[in-house]
């Protein structure tokens, strides 16, 4: 499950009554070794049908190339 450091001072506050800022918890969060995951950007005006047009396929089986004789 994901958290945002705001709901996470949300959540501090509502359950023990203390105000710690996003900032903070952040600083935290990094010396406990947790790490900021932040989505892969994507353009507003990107289509999904227009990324299986141009997404890469691989071949279903791969196949030998053919011997190639000495000459």
């Amino acid at each position: 499950m994901r958290w945002r450091l705001v709901d996470l001072a949300q959540w501090v506050w509502d359950g023990f009554g203390l105000s710690v800022t996003r900032h903070t918890l952040s600083r935290e969060f990094r010396a406990l070794g947790y790490r900021k995951l932040s989505a892969r950007p994507r353009h507003r005006g990107q289509k999904p049908d227009d990324i299986a047009v141009f997404k890469k396929t691989s071949p279903t089986a791969w196949q030998r190339s053919g011997r190639r004789s000495r000459a």
